[in-house]
Parts: C-alpha cells; sequence; structure tokens
C-alpha cells in the first residue's frame, strides 16, 4: 500500500464495507484513548493537526485526475473530525483527573453527534463540501467535529448542570 493510500484509508479502514466513513468514525476511537492516555488533550490536538495536514495531502495524491473527489475509501477526514469532537472529553478528564473512559456517555454523544453532522452536513458542512476539493474533504468533517464538540459540551452541561440539581 503506498503511502498516500494508507493515510487517506487510514490503514484500509477506509475499504470496510458498509458505512466506511462510520468506520473510520470507528477507528478514531481507540486512537485517539491511546493519544489521550500517553499525552492527554494536548497530543490529541496535535495529533489531529498533524493528521489534517497528513490527509490534505494523501487525499490531494489519491484523487489526483479522478472526477471523485471526496471517494468513500477516504476517511483520514472522519479520524480528524471525530478527535475534534472527542476534544473536550479529554481537556475535561485532564482537567480533573478522572479516567477519560469514565466519561463514556461523552464518547457516545461524540460519535453519534459527529456521525449525524457529517451525513446530514447542515450550514457550514455542506458548504466546506461543496468546495469540491481536497481541503474541502477535510475541512468539512473539521467542521462537523467543532459541531460535534458543542453539542458534546452542551449535554455535558446538561447532565452535570441542569440534570444534576
Amino acid at each position: 500500500m503506498k503511502p498516500a493510500e494508507a493515510i487517506a484509508t487510514v490503514l484500509g479502514a477506509g475499504n470496510l464495507r458498509p458505512a466506511p466513513g462510520t468506520w473510520g468514525s470507528l477507528a478514531a476511537l481507540p486512537l485517539a484513548a491511546f493519544l489521550h492516555l500517553i499525552g492527554g488533550p494536548w497530543l490529541l490536538g496535535a495529533a489531529a493537526i498533524a493528521a489534517f495536514v497528513a490527509g490534505l495531502w494523501a487525499t490531494t495524491e489519491v484523487t489526483r485526475g479522478s472526477a471523485d473527489h471526496d471517494p468513500s475509501r477516504v476517511v483520514i477526514d472522519e479520524v480528524v473530525g471525530q478527535w475534534v469532537a472527542l476534544l473536550p472529553l479529554s481537556f475535561g478528564a485532564w482537567h480533573v483527573g478522572a479516567s477519560i473512559f469514565a466519561l463514556w456517555p461523552g464518547w457516545i454523544a461524540a460519535f453519534v453527534l459527529f456521525r449525524a453532522f457529517d451525513i446530514l452536513k447542515p450550514g457550514p458542512v455542506g458548504w466546506a463540501d461543496r468546495r469540491h476539493d481536497a481541503m474541502g474533504v477535510m475541512l468539512d468533517d473539521v467542521i462537523a467535529g467543532v459541531l460535534a464538540a458543542l453539542g458534546v459540551v452542551l449535554l455535558a452541561a446538561l447532565a452535570h448542570g441542569i440534570m444534576a440539581l
């Protein structure tokens, strides 16, 4: 497997069927946990930035000369977006000294919200997707991840604030 293909498909996770984007998001979860465990939210954030840059290059390479600007096998964008969605959990666990695994409801919320925003492509997610280039492929998932992260924060505030009363 060529380096660009390995990065773009996250070592072949993008070749799994059905729903390769969901498989890519699932692959992101244990990777995020590992990154958090060895370096906290700072390493997870740095890895997301590095994966974005690598994904931009890899997506450009694997789509070169193709009419399909966003082939379903390219899932590095899902990994980056899912990591962005998980950042509030990583920062929260780090801040209070809790195990990242103790925040399991947040993991579920981050996964479901990210997949929903990525599939439905509301507002700015759809705008980025309509770029029809490698930057759009990567950017729509980053924006979906940011929206999911905001949703995670709001749900945590509800669960630990209003509902905890």
